[in-house]
C-alpha cells in the first residue's frame, strides 16, 4: 500500500516538487505522448508475443547452443 502511494505521488510530481528534484517525465505534451506510445507498444508487443505458438522451438539449441538438426 505504501509503495502504491509513493508511486502515485512520484507520478503526479508532488513528491518531486516537495523534494526539489526534477520530474522524471517530459514537461511537454509531445514528450508525454511519446512515453505513452512507447509503453503501449511494449505492452502490446509483449502480449502478442506471449500468445503466439512457438513454431521454431525444435530449431533452438540447448544449453550448449548446438541445434538438433533440420526438421
Amino acid at each position: 500500500m505504501t509503495k502504491t502511494v509513493i508511486g502515485l505521488l512520484l507520478a503526479l510530481g508532488i513528491a518531486c516538487r516537495l523534494a526539489a528534484i526534477p520530474l522524471p517525465a517530459p514537461p511537454v505534451l509531445i514528450g508525454a505522448l511519446l512515453v505513452l506510445a512507447m509503453t503501449l507498444g511494449y505492452v502490446l508487443t509483449d502480449w502478442f508475443a506471449a500468445h503466439r505458438a512457438a513454431t521454431t522451438r525444435p530449431l533452438c539449441g540447448g544449453p550448449t547452443g548446438e541445434t538438433r538438426g533440420n526438421p
